[in-house]
């Protein structure tokens, strides 16, 4: 076992604090990493605060880690030491099931091992996250950061960037494509720039006539205000593809009614019953499509970082200090970042 320092929280209204802890001993499949950047993601505030009642304490949040390889073990063949990694959301899965077969772990049929919050296979230990200084990860569920991309502003793509892309690249999204990208978040912002890297039309929907510059100058080339009803009328059944990016309950049934026959309306950032109510008739009678997506596999989340790498794609970012990072949450609560915080961690060491 290796010490650790961490920022854990102890309960649901404890908020974060450091901590002291034991990583496990590295098994002879395991890359030992020195962690240098962790993205903040608004799931980790779920977590923090048990918002969804599993959290297991205490947790220490984090799955978009980039760092360094200080160590491998004696079966590892893709990494050395000295090399920029990440680990995105999980750190391990049955592997033999048909989704991890195809390279889809994160629907393992017995489900995935969650980078922070999980189960340990192998020893029935609770995971720990990336808000720490060093983490140990299965090989397989290590990624290689490619030398074009800044080290912390890749780390959000290991969350936000591989859960936009994923369902774009699924449903074979292509130049020409009408996109329609619901939210101008973190996942959102990243979903118009994978949008426009694969040649699609992106018109980002927005609640806020505040965002229309801003969703200019990510790269949208159109803007809907979805509360002005002569907009959404004028957009009605006019797009290809609809990315639900919105991780609150909201009406579906208007952004449905935007797609054309056989369009299709991903949802990434729901997690809720979808409320108000659903008119099916928004979907039978043009051939629709209500889909979700979860994050990416393994090998598609190595596809991301290339993609990003080879389209000069990166998140945008603040940086933060580790002591700062209750208050960074309340920040996020009320949507006062652009897009993403992600954690320096050397300033974890002044703690």
């Amino acid at each position: 076992m290796a010490s650790a320092k961490g920022y854990a929280a102890q309960n649901e209204t404890s908020g974060l604090a450091p901590i002291s802890f034991d990583r496990r001993t590295p098994r002879p499949d395991d890359v030992s990493i020195e962690i240098d950047y962790c993205g903040v993601c608004h799931t980790d505030i779920h977590f923090v605060q048990n918002d969804w009642g599993v959290t297991e304490y205490p947790v220490v949040p984090g799955h978009e880690i980039i760092g360094r390889v200080t160590a491998v073990g004696s079966d590892v063949k893709n990494f050395k030491e000295g090399d920029v990694v990440g680990v995105g959301c999980m750190v391990d899965s049955c592997r033999s099931c048909k989704a991890c077969e195809a390279g889809l772990e994160q629907y393992c049929i017995e489900g995935m091992t969650a980078t922070y919050n999980g189960e340990d296979r192998h020893d029935g230990t609770i995971t720990f996250g990336g808000y720490s200084d060093k983490v140990v990860v299965s090989e397989r569920f290590v990624v290689k950061v490619p030398e074009k991309l800044d080290p912390a502003a890749a780390a959000p793509i290991l969350c936000a960037g591989i859960t936009t892309y994923s369902p774009l690249r699924h449903y074979g999204v292509k130049a020409g494509d009408k996109v329609g990208v619901i939210g101008m978040g973190g996942l959102g912002h990243m979903g118009v720039k994978f949008a426009k890297a694969l040649g699609a039309e992106v018109t980002i929907f927005t609640r806020s006539e505040s965002k229309v510059g801003e969703a200019k100058k990510q790269g949208a080339d159109h803007v809907v205000i979805s509360t002005d009803e002569s907009q959404m009328e004028a957009a009605a059944e006019s797009f290809d593809f609809m990315l639900d990016t919105v991780p609150v309950q909201h009406d579906l049934n208007p952004y449905l009614n935007c797609l054309k026959v056989d369009g299709t309306h991903v949802i990434v950032g729901l997690l809720e019953p979808v409320d108000p109510a659903l008119e099916a008739g928004n979907l039978v009678f043009k051939r629709r499509v209500l889909a979700g997506s979860l994050i990416g596999g393994m090998p598609e989340t190595q596809e991301v970082l290339d993609f990003c790498a080879e389209h000069d794609i990166s998140c945008d970012i603040e940086m933060l200090d580790m002591k700062n990072i209750n208050t960074a949450y309340e920040r996020m609560k009320k949507g006062d970042v652009k897009y993403r915080f992600v954690i320096d961690m050397k300033t974890l060491k002044d703690d």
